[in-house]
């Protein structure tokens, strides 16, 4: 893949044309510039987002800004002999407006009748279909949780130092998962990626056991909780206890009128309550009937006679005659009722006797009664048993369920460290039958770093527990701004591959990697990017600042000037990338 140019709809764009192989954009401050200018902003990383935008990218804060709102940028690419223009809108984001022969895609752009019958395509199967014609990544590989993307391998070749794409050389962003490292630099090295993928779902069953044990052990979950000998415990004490409560109701008796005949017995003994307090009324009530009776006396008419005597005062005839007669009614009172309060007394014993007479009875059946409901159990006591008995048989099933589970959770744990070990002997073993394309890898890397530091730089690919490790050393450690050139060594060695498969990708990078690196150095690190990309057939594109070219360094015969594609100038406003300043 080439690209040829880089355009837009807007006139004050500086359209930018590309050739295969070295490609240079300069930002150069001139003589007439004062000192308050800056190339920052000129647009030779605005450039690269463009590139990048276009092939799907999520657009930086620049693209993003109110003036360039509604611009659409076109990208001229070549794929596998044929051309085509790729346009994006900032506005309108999620289509791709495609321009050339589609007919060989794996997803066809759809015709968009209303306007000119154009080719267009969602951005989603724009990336998907720029990863099976740049990388060659298959849509089967959705058959794996973890798989290469086009995003990430293209972050590889296009950088972003926004997004920490300069940490070092197998991580292109500072947010990018171990998962996705192991897989695409696998995958762009040439080797089995699937196992970085299986790794990581095994490090995901490991993480979700981890999650669950720490659970338990926080009481937050029950069923792996505890020790299997404990609940082995448990469950046997529990079955000894279900078996006695099923013995227990084997030979429960449970009379057909047991709660008819204990309501009967707890009414009889209601009647005998009463019955014995109506007793105790009555032998109170005869109690001062009898002593009433006995303190009734008749009056006596020659007292009364007598006190008017003492007094001087002697009552006629008519008085005596009257209080003679009060007597004689008085006695008759007296009689009638010492007849009544004996009647009374009468009836009352004889109540008194009958009641103790029905007590007797009452307490006779009730006694009765009881002996029945001695021999015999109520149904609701039966009930209490039974749902007991279930009870303790919940406890029983749970206890069997959380032994089963916890010996699936042992299990699933012995089973995770066997599928781990195994793992990783297949893929030492899978690596070790990729050694020529392990060693293409490191020689590669090797003689690039030696070009830059006379001495060959170290690029280590190994299998750990934890799946694919890649490293990098390059002597003089100490060296200024040896960490980029380590990305420089590395990235040329992922681009001179791709090439060797006759499946090159653009190679770009941005000013920000040569940064406080040694002149020497970076002087070093351009040739070699020249002479490489010239001679294996990829494009490299790369954005300096004028000021930080080290002329003097090159080798003699190597003319940088003739690489030079495009120069933004801060001498005048429309000197940048946009043709505009803000």
């Amino acid at each position: 893949m080439q690209i040829l140019s880089v355009k837009s709809d807007k006139e004050s764009f500086k359209e930018v044309t590309l050739t295969p192989g070295f490609n240079v954009i300069l930002a150069e401050r001139t003589t007439e510039s004062s000192n308050r200018d800056s190339r920052n902003g000129l647009g030779k990383s605005s450039l690269i987002h463009v590139i990048r935008f276009c092939m799907g990218g999520s657009p930086n804060k620049t693209l993003e800004s109110d003036e360039l709102k509604d611009w659409t940028f076109t990208v001229d690419l070549e794929i596998s002999g044929k051309i085509y223009s790729i346009s994006r809108n900032t506005k309108n984001k999620n289509r791709i407006i495609i321009i050339g022969d589609c007919s060989n895609w794996p997803i066809k752009p759809e015709i968009d009748l209303d306007n000119g019958n154009r080719q267009i395509m969602s951005t989603g199967d724009w990336v998907k279909v720029l990863g099976k014609l740049a990388f060659d990544i298959d849509f089967s590989y959705s058959d794996f949780k973890y798989v290469p993307t086009f995003g990430s391998c293209r972050a590889y070749f296009i950088r972003n130092s926004e997004e920490g794409g300069l940490l070092n050389p197998f991580t292109q962003r500072s947010t990018q998962k171990e998962w996705d490292k192991q897989v695409n630099n696998s995958f762009l090295l040439g080797l089995d990626w699937t196992y970085a993928s299986k790794w990581q779902v095994l490090k995901d069953r490991k993480k979700i056991i981890s999650q669950l044990k720490n659970e338990a052990q926080s009481g937050m979950l029950r069923d792996v909780d505890g020790s299997i000998g404990e609940l082995e415990a448990k469950k046997i004490r529990l079955e000894n206890e279900i078996r006695k409560q099923n013995e227990q109701l084997a030979v429960f008796q449970v009379h057909p009128q047991y709660q008819e005949i204990e309501k009967e017995a707890n009414e009889i003994t209601v009647k005998i309550h009463d019955l014995a307090n109506s007793c105790i009324s009555d032998k109170s009530l005869l109690d001062y009937y009898e002593n009433s009776f006995e303190e009734e006396k008749d009056v006596d008419a020659d007292i009364v006679n007598k006190v008017y005597e003492e007094a001087g005062i002697v009552l006629p005839n008519g008085v005596k005659k009257r209080l003679e007669d009060v007597r004689e009614f008085h006695k008759k009172v007296i009689v009638n009722r010492k007849d009544f309060l004996d009647a009374e007394m009468n009836k009352l014993r004889e109540g008194i006797i009958k009641k103790n007479e029905e007590k007797i009875t009452l307490c006779e059946k009730r006694r009765q009664l009881f002996e029945i409901l001695n021999s015999h159990k109520a149904l609701d006591e039966y009930t209490k048993i039974q749902h007991y008995a279930l009870k303790l048989t919940d406890e029983f099933n749970d206890i069997v369920r959380r032994i089963d589970n916890l010996k699936k959770f042992e299990q699933g744990t012995s089973a995770l460290k066997i599928d781990l070990e195994v793992i990783q002997q297949e893929a030492r073993v899978s690596l070790n039958e990729r050694s020529k394309i392990r060693e293409m890898a490191i020689n590669q890397f090797n003689a690039n770093s030696q070009i830059l530091y006379e001495s060959p730089g170290i690029l280590s690919i190994d299998i750990s527990p934890n799946g694919y490790t890649f490293g990098v050393d390059i002597e003089r450690e100490g060296s200024h701004g040896i960490k980029n050139m380590k990305i420089l060594c590395y990235d040329i060695m992922l681009a001179q591959l791709r090439a060797d498969k006759k499946m090159s990708f653009p190679l770009i990078h941005d000013s920000v990697l040569f940064a406080d690196v040694d002149e020497r150095q970076v002087a070093l690190a351009l040739e070699l990017a020249a002479k490489e990309a010239e001679s294996r057939g990829f494009q490299y594109i790369c954005a300096l600042n004028s000021d930080t070219i080290p002329y003097n360094d090159f080798s003699s015969g190597f003319n940088i000037k003739d690489f030079i594609r495009m120069t933004f100038t801060d001498s005048r406003e429309d000197g940048g990338l946009f043709g505009i300043r803000f």
